[in-house]
């Protein structure tokens, strides 16, 4: 499967840094050329399917209606 196009404006390429795998869902931590780490929670089953391990270059694609900010 190829993607020529996509509507989603807040792509992140990187590199997997971790897979924390849990028995239903998993936690991918993507450590982007920012410096920043964009950490995605999918099934395990995706995961799986995705054949994603901790090295293999990604986009992260990030879509919300919402982003909150909090004072500290």
């Amino acid at each position: 499967m190829s993607i020529s196009a996509i509507n989603v404006r807040n792509q992140f390429r990187g590199t997997i840094k971790e897979i924390i795998e849990g028995p239903v869902v998993s936690e991918v931590d993507v450590q982007t050329a920012a410096g920043l780490v964009v950490t995605s929670v999918i099934t395990t089953r995706s995961v799986k399917e995705l054949n994603l391990t901790v090295g293999k270059e990604v986009v992260a694609l990030v879509k919300s209606t919402e982003v909150s900010i909090a004072t500290l």
